[in-house]
């Protein structure tokens, strides 16, 4: 895991993008502080910049660094979710600005995924986290059902976990700004 945790991180250093396995579906990612990064994986799953992307971080800590204000019930849902869950958090902080919606939000996920957190710990910036298939084609469930155009179009291709099959896309959950929560995705 080391090799790759470098490789990866190499790439993402000078401004590349990869595929990678997550705690949920294969990613593609970049370093979410880097616009032309951003920019390529938009352009590789030929998605509408208005839809925006999840990012991923590695702690609390790091969560608290990348959003304005963090709400209190933010940490009670991830401390007793049982899947991984994304949170949709009102004014971000650091990030690129191609990835923050138009409504001055960004999709957040603290990773629990030990190759995910020491590539993140070693960027020490947060990490895209987009499903690896092209806008509106079916989220593969392996690395096998990746399509050859991400495959192609990514400049690293993390070498782990290729024969496992996925679990299903995070929860998302988005907190307003009165205190209410709406489930996006379970």
């Amino acid at each position: 895991m080391i090799e790759q945790i470098e490789q990866a991180f190499t790439v993402l250093k000078r401004g590349g993008i990869i595929l990678y396995p997550t705690d949920t579906v294969w990613g593609i990612g970049c370093d979410a502080t880097n616009f032309e990064a951003v920019e390529k994986i938009f352009k590789l799953k030929q998605r509408a910049e208005s839809k925006s992307m999840i990012c991923l971080v590695q702690d609390f800590k790091m969560l608290n660094q990348y959003i304005e204000e963090v709400p209190e019930v933010a940490y009670d849902i991830l401390k007793f979710a049982r899947k991984p869950t994304t949170i949709i958090y009102d004014r971000p902080l650091h990030v690129s600005e191609n990835l923050i919606a138009e409504d001055n939000t960004l999709a957040v996920r603290v990773t629990k995924d030990e190759f995910c957190k020491k590539l993140i710990q070693k960027l020490r910036k947060p990490l895209v986290s987009t499903s690896a298939n092209v806008s509106g084609s079916k989220t593969p469930q392996s690395y096998a059902e990746i399509d050859p155009v991400i495959l192609e179009g990514v400049d690293y291709v993390v070498n782990l976990h290729r024969e496992k099959k996925s679990a299903k896309p995070s929860a998302i959950i988005k907190l307003g700004n009165d205190g209410g929560v709406k489930v996006i995705r379970s």
